[in-house]
C-alpha cells in the first residue's frame, strides 16, 4: 500500500534491517510513549464519553498495548520513541472522540492477550485478526479488513500463491500471528499429503522476520496483506509480493472482559464502539486509512465480535 513517507524514515527502517538482528527499533515494554496525533478534527462527544468506566474517565488516559514492528499499522518514528501508524491516528481518533489520552507501550505480539487478561493495558489496537478463540478471552470492536499474502526476496523467481506450493521450504513469520498457525498447518498438510513439511521459523517481530528473507535464511514471508505490501517499501525493494493466500479477514481492537463475563460485555466495548462508528459516520475514519493508503480494507459500519 502506497501512503505518505519520508525518506529519512525509509533510510532508519532499512538500515535497522540490514545491521541488526534483533530488528526493532525499542525493546519489549518500554515507558509508555505518545503518538504524534495528527490533525483530523476530532471533537469530545459527551454522551460516548460519558459510557466510560468512572476509572479511566477519572485516569484521563486509555493504556494501550502495541507491537511496533508492523508497519503501515503501527511502528516506530524516526526518533524511535514514538509510535505511529494507521492504527495509532484511529486510537488517537477514538480517544479524542471519548475525551481522553491514549499512551502506548511497545509489546511483543504474542503476549499481549495475556498482558491484557492480566490488567496491565486497558486496551490494545495491533492489526489483531478477530477470531473464535482469541474472542474466548477478549472482546473484539471490528475496524478494519485484510487477506493474507506471501512475499519473497526481490530477485527470486518464485511466485507462490497458496500455502501448499511452499511444502519444503523455509517461511518467516512473526510469532503469536494468525499467519504462525496457518504456516503450521500447511506444513501439517504438506506432510498428510506426501510432501515435505515447511520449515518454520518465527521471529518476536516482523522486522526480523523480513530479515530472514532478505538474508535469504527464509524462502518466504507470511503476512497481513496490506502489511506484506507496505514492506516492499520499508526494505526499498528488496522483497516483493507473489500473491495472497487468504481473502480479507476483519482486524479488531483487543479489549478485556471480566473472566467468564458474557462475550460482548468489557467494560469498554461500548464506549470503543460507538467512538469509532461516530468516526466511520463523520469521515474522519477514512481520512485516516486514506493517509495511510490502507482505505482498500476500509469497513461500512463498527462491529463487536464480528467474525462470522
Amino acid at each position: 500500500m502506497n501512503r505518505p513517507w519520508k525518506l529519512t524514515a525509509l533510510s532508519l527502517a532499512l538500515a535497522s534491517l540490514l545491521l541488526a538482528a534483533c530488528g526493532k527499533s525499542s525493546p519489549s515494554g518500554t515507558s509508555p510513549s505518545a503518538s504524534a496525533t495528527g490533525s483530523f478534527g476530532v471533537t469530545k462527544d459527551a454522551a460516548i464519553a460519558a459510557e466510560l468506566p468512572a476509572s479511566i474517565a477519572s485516569a484521563g488516559t486509555l493504556k494501550v498495548a502495541s507491537d511496533a514492528s508492523y508497519a503501515p499499522d503501527e511502528f516506530f518514528d524516526t526518533d524511535n520513541k514514538t509510535i505511529i501508524g494507521m492504527d495509532i491516528d484511529l486510537m488517537n481518533a477514538i480517544a479524542g472522540v471519548l475525551g481522553v489520552k491514549a499512551t502506548y507501550t511497545n509489546q511483543i505480539f504474542g503476549g499481549i492477550i495475556t498482558s491484557l487478561k492480566a490488567g496491565r493495558f486497558d486496551i490494545s489496537i495491533s492489526s489483531f485478526t478477530d477470531n473464535k478463540d482469541r474472542e474466548k478471552t477478549v472482546d473484539f470492536v471490528d475496524y478494519f479488513q485484510a487477506g493474507a499474502s506471501i512475499f519473497v526476496k526481490a530477485g527470486s523467481t518464485d511466485t507462490f500463491t497458496t500455502l501448499d506450493q511452499l511444502c519444503g521450504k523455509a517461511v518467516s513469520v512473526e510469532k503469536g500471528t494468525t499467519e504462525l498457525d496457518d504456516a503450521t498447518a500447511g506444513s501439517a498438510k504438506c506432510v498428510k499429503d506426501g510432501k515435505p513439511k515447511i520449515t518454520v521459523l518465527s521471529f518476536d517481530d516482523q522486522n526480523q522476520t523480513n530479515l530472514a528473507v532478505v538474508s535469504g535464511r527464509a524462502v518466504a514471508s507470511l503476512a497481513d496483506s496490506q502489511v506484506a505490501a507496505y514492506q516492499v517499501k520499508l526494505t526499498n525493494g528488496q522483497v516483493k509480493v507473489t500473491g495472497n493466500y487468504l481473502a480479507p479477514a476483519p482486524y479488531g481492537i483487543a479489549i478485556p472482559r471480566p473472566t467468564g463475563a458474557v462475550l460482548g460485555s468489557g467494560p469498554l466495548t461500548k464506549p470503543i464502539f460507538d467512538a469509532l462508528q461516530k468516526l466511520i459516520s463523520n469521515g474522519i475514519y477514512r481520512k485516516i486509512l486514506d493517509k495511510w493508503g490502507t482505505a482498500s480494507g476500509a469497513l461500512t459500519a463498527a462491529k463487536i465480535n464480528g467474525v462470522a
